[in-house]
């Protein structure tokens, strides 16, 4: 399996990496970021480890998500041999709006 990222998935992933940066520092942000692969793989190998995402029963596309950490956590969907990251989460904000966002 691949994986393809959304664009705003990336803009919203940068974003939290950069943050991580500035307030904790550089190695924190490679921990961060190597969890963030580790996921990847994860959902390469086994796509269905997630469970449905209540926020998109109403689509026809199963939707997915899977934490990362306690804060951050990955949307996505699996289209034949591939997983399409939609979304990357704050877990602090306000869930329905996010999910509002994702295509």
């Amino acid at each position: 399996m691949t994986t393809i990222w959304d664009p705003d998935a990336i803009e919203s992933l940068r974003d939290v990496a950069n943050y991580i940066k500035r307030s904790f520092g550089k190695k924190a942000r490679q921990n961060f970021m190597l969890k963030v692969y580790e996921t990847e793989e994860l959902l390469k190998r086994n796509p269905d480890i997630a469970p449905k995402d209540p926020l998109f029963e109403d689509r026809v596309d199963v939707y997915r998500s899977i934490f990362i950490n306690n804060l951050s956590r990955l949307v996505y969907r699996v289209d034949g041999d591939v997983v399409n990251i939609v979304g990357f989460w704050d877990c602090r904000r306000d869930p329905v709006a996010q999910a509002k966002r994702v295509k």
